[in-house]
C-alpha cells in the first residue's frame, strides 16, 4: 500500500523498507521509543480526534528575536547566534498509555524530542511528526525552566512535520530564513535536546555538506533536504537548523547511521516546510496531491527484472472513480515516470508527487504488457486527517 489512496493508511503500520537503491542505514533522529530509530522505524497513525477550532494567522506573530549582527570582529558568530535562538527551542516529551499484567494502566513516557517556536502570540511550535506521534499528552520543556502541556493543532507523517500550541506568555519566536538561498559549505548551528532535557539546547556547529539530498524513507522523501555535518543526535528531531544571521533555515530530522561515516545528518529545508505548517495551522491537515491508487511495495527492481519488466510503482489497487481511474491506468500497471522524471519506486513516486497540488494536471507514465503508455491525470487533494 502507499502514499497516494485517501484510504491507503494500513501502509503506516508496517515498518519501513530500506531502500533498493541504497545500502546505507538512515535512522530518524529522535530519542522516540528506546532512542535511535533506524529505517525501520514503524510510523503510525496520528490520533483520531476531531480537529479543534483553527485560527487562520500569520506565521511569526508576537515576539521575534531580530537577525544576529555581529559589530566585534573578534566575537564568535555561533555565540551570539545561541544567546538569541536558544530560549525559542524546546524540548518536547511524548508520553503514551501503557498497560500491566495486572490490567492496571497510566502514562509513560516514550521518548523526547526537540522543536521550536514560531508564533509567540499563539503558542505554536514545530516539530518532526514522528516526535509527537501516538502521544496520549505532550509535554514541553521551555528555556526558563517551565513545563507546560502541548495540544497538537496539525500533523502529517507524509511529510514527517507536526505543530503543536502551548498556553504560556513570554515566549519568543524564532526568526525564519530562506533556506533557498543556502550555500555550500555556508556555516550553521544545530540546536536541540540530545537525549532529552538532561542535554537540552545543546549547540553543535557545522556547514552546509550538500543540498537537495534525497532520503528514500517515508516523510523525509517528500523533500530535497539539507545535508549537514553539524552533530544531529537521538532528541535533536524537530530542532531548528540556523544561519549565522540567527535564521532557522531547517528542521533537524534524519541523520546518516554507519560505522564508516560521521557528519552526515538532514534536514527538511524551511522554506519548503513552510506551505505545510501554515496549512497544519489553518486547518489541521495538509492537502497533498493525489492519484487515489494503492502501489505495492513488494515490487522491487529484482523481482520486476525477473521478468523482463521495469522497475517502477505496481499498482495494486485504483480507486473507483478517482484520478488514475479516469486516466485509465489499472491494477497491475507499473508507473515508471511523472512528468519525465523517472520513478523506480514508491518513494520516488511519493517525491515526484510533492512537487505539485491537487488540480495541477500531470503526465502519468506507466508500462503495460510490454509497452509504456503517456496519460494526462488532474490530481485531487488526498488528506492525512
Amino acid at each position: 500500500m502507499s502514499y497516494y489512496n485517501r484510504d491507503d493508511y494500513p501502509e503506516y503500520n508496517q515498518p519501513r523498507r530500506r531502500s533498493f537503491m541504497s545500502t546505507i542505514l538512515l535512522s530518524l533522529v529522535s530519542a522516540l521509543i528506546g532512542g535511535l530509530m533506524a529505517v525501520a522505524l514503524v510510523p503510525s497513525l496520528y490520533i483520531n480526534q476531531p480537529p479543534p477550532e483553527k485560527d487562520t494567522v500569520i506565521i511569526g506573530e508576537g515576539n521575534s528575536n531580530p537577525p544576529v549582527t555581529i559589530t566585534d570582529p573578534g566575537a564568535f558568530p555561533s555565540v551570539e547566534v545561541a544567546k538569541k535562538v536558544g530560549p525559542t527551542v524546546v524540548g518536547i516529551a511524548n508520553f503514551q498509555r501503557t498497560s500491566s499484567i495486572f490490567g492496571s494502566s497510566g502514562l509513560a513516557e516514550a521518548g523526547t524530542g526537540s522543536g521550536f517556536i514560531i508564533d509567540a502570540e499563539h503558542g505554536y511550535i514545530v516539530t518532526n511528526y514522528h516526535v509527537i506521534a501516538n502521544a496520549a499528552k505532550l509535554m514541553v520543556s521551555l528555556a526558563d525552566g517551565r513545563n507546560v502541556e502541548a495540544t497538537v493543532i496539525g500533523e502529517d507523517p507524509r511529510t514527517d512535520l507536526a505543530v503543536i500550541k502551548i498556553e504560556a506568555s513570554g515566549l519568543t519566536a524564532a526568526q525564519l530564513g530562506n533556506s533557498d538561498k543556502l550555500e555550500v559549505g555556508e556555516p550553521v548551528i544545530a540546536i536541540g535536546n540530545p537525549g532529552g532535557e538532561k542535554f537540552a539546547r545543546s549547540v553543535t556547529q557545522g556547514v552546509v555538506s550538500a543540498k537537495n539530498r534525497v532520503l528514500l524513507i517515508e516523510g523525509e522523501s517528500s523533500f530535497n533536504l539539507i545535508q549537514t555535518d553539524a552533530a544531529i543526535n537521538p532528541g535533536n528531531s524537530g530542532g531548528p537548523l540556523v544561519n549565522y544571521h540567527g535564521q532557522v533555515v531547517g528542521i533537524n530530522s534524519a541523520k546518516h547511521v554507519d560505522v564508516r561515516f560521521e557528519g552526515m545528518g538532514f534536514t527538511i529545508p524551511i522554506t519548503d516546510a513552510i506551505p505545510v505548517i501554515e496549512q497544519l495551522i489553518e486547518k489541521g491537515y495538509f492537502s497533498h496531491p493525489g492519484l487515489y491508487v494503492s502501489i505495492d511495495t513488494r515490487y522491487t527492481p529484482e523481482w520486476a527484472a525477473q521478468r523482463g519488466w521495469p522497475a517502477g510503482a505496481y499498482v495494486s489497487s485504483v480507486e473507483l472513480g478517482g484520478p488514475a481511474a479516469k486516466a485509465g491506468i489499472k491494477p497491475g500497471d507499473v508507473i515508471v515516470g511523472i512528468n519525465g522524471a523517472t520513478v523506480t519506486n514508491s518513494l520516488e513516486l511519493t517525491h515526484e508527487l510533492f512537487k505539485y497540488k491537487p488540480g495541477d494536471n500531470i503526465t502519468v507514465t506507466y508500462y503495460r504488457n510490454g509497452e509504456t503508455v503517456d496519460v494526462e491525470v488532474t490530481l485531487a487533494e488526498l488528506r492525512t486527517s
